[in-house]
């Protein structure tokens, strides 16, 4: 039917699929404004592959998205437009649509890479195809218990679902392996036994669960059975408790997916089952599949297994526990040792942190990926623990050969120091396990989430970071790769938040003008060379008022500071305390502005590369001498300012967009960072208020003097 009055604006085809999918009139004239503010910027090439359809269900997505109105599954949106591509425009798309297609993308990677273990585990275990139930026990398993988002768990839970099947199916339907690992032949416990017992008791008792079965498909598919266990006794038992199995030798008949699936509004899994290509096809969310083994060598036929994501996984979390084979949950011999040469004995102390940690950890945990995963949280604590003891007895192995002293005492009684190891430790876990979660970053596990949980600020977790990682050699390069994101996060954002320790020690510093001298940009391509230890940085001298002591004082991290002014007078020079955790901050922080600042000149720039050096010198004036800019912004905003300031003054034509259309092919960077930034009064606008109403005020006279003669 022709389009009625309110829609006679719109193409004919846009309104008819407006009304296949149910969507109202408003949604319907906001995804057709959004459309036209597009248009102009599609290529024609882009509109004859895709075709007009495809990209008005991209925003019809970002409407009901930003709306929160959505009448619609993603999976029927896709099969109404065989959409191919999403984020047409990203200047038109909202942090929220992001964070929408950031969340389908992780939970289509879990989902896919469970599918294919899922087909390639039945085709080894099943003598016919009756693995369809099993999918069914694991969708509403992994619906029940909120885990569905998550790689390793989930993985972990179809080896239970898979275990909990395969002792329910006739000895024929299975393959001889699995055949011969049931421990015993036997039909399925009732429920009488278990419905007398208390309803507060959720695990099931050990004999339901076959160990054996257990233990094979756990070697099968590389993974650690007693984690697999324990995740069966917890939170696998508890959706088993939700079932009425009513003493059946067949399968439970479990539901509910439907219902989930339309109150998601995502995608269908079972079309995995189905081999619907809209999920198996699909560029936007397509994952990584395994790749054809190749010899490691023309004299070594030995293959390398395909790197699946959860290959990948599995590897990471068995070389973690492999590392940590050897360490305890309680300090070693030696560790104890340290402990007893204190001056203070810091053992009580330490034991008392972990345990509040522990439970804090948990709990945390439990809220972030699942009400039954508390007793989960609590392995991956554990883990950290371990983790903890064994890079800490490393430090002070390493701190003894350098200093010759084996008294540790006010190194090991500093709580931050204590506080920021286990932290460090814990997020290793975290990372190797994938953040918690396949969905990590909508359920807030990424870093600086573990931070918020043992209440620690971001400036005194980076003093650990660098000497966690030389003090351990086991870590993997992806695992120190994430510790140095990290580390490059909190320089770049959050130890500018307010309420970080950094702006007091810059205070101080900048009051006994001892500020850090940058280096030369020559030396940037160079390793940093220093000699801190995260000892110095945790025992870093501070300048209390005027209290001045001798440089001999300040160098020792064993010395215990009075904290009374000198009676007498130093023998020799007095001069203010230097902040050692300040000035490998700025060091470190000087050579990140300058890597960043040095590509985005290349992407813009590179018909003036004059105008680099006077650009380096303006962003590094603000750093030094301007910082109170950074408070509650991006290391980012202020180079972006920088560059336009520079590029005005000198007659170069470069606009603010263009520089922010660079800077979103740089690595690692969020359209928050030009969109939102602080202004004046706790107000956020774009970056072009921010400098016009602050950094040109700010700055007005240093930007100035660079500016070309004029004739």
């Amino acid at each position: 039917s022709p389009p009625s009055s309110r829609h006679r604006d719109k193409e004919t085809e846009f309104v008819t699929l407006c009304k296949s999918l149910h969507v109202t009139d408003l949604v319907c004239d906001h995804a057709w404004t959004l459309w036209k503010t597009i248009q102009d910027s599609v290529e024609e090439l882009e509109v004859r592959i895709y075709r007009n359809k495809s990209l008005w269900g991209s925003c019809l997505f970002a409407t009901v998205t930003d709306m929160d109105t959505a009448s619609f599954t993603l999976t029927q949106l896709l099969k109404a437009v065989s959409l191919k591509k999403m984020d047409v425009n990203l200047d038109t798309i909202s942090t929220k649509v992001n964070s929408a297609l950031s969340h389908l993308e992780k939970k289509y990677d879990v989902m896919l890479a469970l599918y294919q273990r899922f087909e390639k585990t039945c085709k080894s275990v099943f003598a016919s195809l009756c693995c369809i139930d099993a999918s069914h026990v694991l969708h509403s398993a992994g619906r029940a218990l909120q885990m569905e988002d998550d790689l390793v768990i989930s993985f972990q839970l179809l080896l239970c679902t898979l275990e909990f099947c395969i002792k329910r199916c006739p000895p024929d339907l299975l393959q001889p392996l699995y055949k011969s690992a049931i421990s015993k032949v036997q039909s399925p416990p009732g429920r009488t036994a278990r419905r007398s017992q208390s309803k507060a008791k959720s695990r099931l008792p050990e004999s339901e669960v076959d160990l054996q079965l257990l233990k094979t498909l756990c070697q099968e598919n590389d993974c650690n059975s007693e984690e697999v266990k324990n995740v069966y006794q917890t939170s696998f038992s508890a959706f088993l408790d939700s079932l009425d199995l009513s003493g059946s030798a067949h399968l439970p008949q479990v539901g509910g997916y439907q219902e989930h699936y339309l109150k998601s509004r995502d995608f269908d899994g079972r079309l995995f089952l189905d081999g619907d290509e809209t999920v198996l096809v699909l560029p936007a969310f397509r994952s990584q599949v395994e790749r054809t083994p190749k010899k490691m060598s023309d004299e070594d036929s030995t293959l390398i297994p395909p790197q699946t994501p959860i290959r990948a996984a599995m590897t990471s979390i068995q070389q973690l526990r492999g590392d940590l084979t050897s360490s305890g949950d309680q300090p070693s011999t030696n560790l104890a040792t340290y402990f007893k040469n204190c001056t203070v004995d810091p053992t009580q102390d330490v034991v008392k942190r972990l345990e509040t940690f522990g439970e804090t950890f948990s709990q945390r945990f439990g809220q972030a990926v699942g009400p039954h995963c508390v007793a989960l949280g609590r392995q991956r604590f554990n883990l950290g623990v371990k983790l903890y003891y064994k890079i800490m007895e490393a430090m002070l192995k390493s701190e003894e050969k350098r200093l010759s002293v084996q008294n540790f005492s006010k190194l090991l009684n500093d709580s931050t120091f204590h506080t920021s190891l286990l932290a460090c430790a814990l997020e290793v876990v975290m990372a190797t396990y994938g953040g918690g979660g396949g969905d990590a970053t909508e359920r807030n596990m990424c870093f600086p989430w573990i931070l918020d949980v043992v209440e620690l600020t971001a400036f005194d977790f980076y003093k650990v970071i660098e000497s966690f990682i030389k003090a351990d050699p086991t870590l993997s390069k992806d695992i120190v790769k994430h510790l140095e994101t990290c580390e490059n996060l909190i320089m770049e954002r959050i130890a500018w938040r307010t309420g970080s320790p950094l702006f007091d020690l810059l205070r101080q510093e900048h009051e006994g003008e001892t500020a850090e001298q940058v280096e030369t940009t020559a030396n940037f391509s160079q390793p940093l060379q220093h000699n801190h230890t995260a000892a110095d940085l945790y025992l870093s001298p501070v300048r209390p008022g005027l209290r001045v002591l001798p440089p001999e004082t300040a160098a020792s991290p064993n010395t215990q500071a009075s904290s009374q002014p000198p009676t007498q007078p130093v023998s020799q020079p007095a001069r203010p305390l230097k902040s050692n955790s300040l000035s490998l901050f700025y060091k470190k922080l000087y050579r990140l502005a300058y890597t960043r600042l040095k590509m985005l000149c290349s992407y813009l720039l590179s018909s003036h590369p004059e105008l680099e050096p006077i650009i380096w010198t303006l962003f590094q004036h603000t750093l030094q001498h301007e910082h109170e800019l950074m408070r509650d912004r991006h290391l980012d905003q202020l180079m972006m300012c920088a560059m336009y300031a520079i590029c005005k003054v000198k007659t170069v034509d470069l606009r603010f967009k263009t520089i922010v259309t660079a800077y979103k092919n740089m690595p690692n960077t969020s359209q928050d960072t030009f969109k939102h930034v602080l202004t004046t009064d706790g107000n956020y606008d774009s970056i072009i208020v921010f400098y016009n109403l602050v950094f040109m005020q700010k700055l007005k006279t240093n930007i100035l003097q660079y500016a070309s003669t004029r004739v």
